[in-house]
């Protein structure tokens, strides 16, 4: 079994995912964008069960930021490594950018597009669906 490891910043909150992960996507939305401080958040899914999360020192603290909906963040450094929602039941989905070895898959979406910045640059012709509630509704 492959495993993919991500840390926080600081190295206090660390997470093994083994792999397969479930899907990676951008996250347009503004509550990530808010949260990350960046025009995007590239996520990867993964089941909560398959994730082994250490954090010896209690540093990983957890901010509601939405009915039903938490982000995982190191209150050392600031990281901001999680999201969990009951809209996916029995999922985590951490930033990819915290990885410091390869996951399995790259990029597969934009999410939320309807909500994307104008002023970050996003490749129009970079192969990836872009997802919206309209679509969601039909697919």
């Amino acid at each position: 079994m492959t495993t993919a490891t991500a840390r926080c910043l600081c190295g206090d909150v660390t997470v093994q995912a083994s792999l397969p992960s479930k899907w990676v996507a951008h996250c347009h939305c503004s509550l990530c964008r808010r949260a990350h401080g960046a025009a995007f958040v590239t996520w990867v899914g993964m089941e909560a069960a398959r994730c082994v999360i250490d954090d010896a020192r209690g540093r990983l603290h957890w901010y509601s930021s939405s009915p039903g909906a938490e982000r995982g963040f190191c209150s050392h450094c600031g990281s901001m490594l999680f999201f969990r929602s009951q809209r996916w039941p029995g999922e985590l989905h951490i930033a990819l950018a915290h990885f410091i070895t390869p996951v399995d898959r790259a990029p597969q979406l934009h999410a939320s597009w309807q909500d994307h910045v104008a002023w970050a640059d996003v490749d129009p012709n970079d192969g990836l669906p872009r997802s919206t509630p309209e679509s969601d509704a039909l697919g």
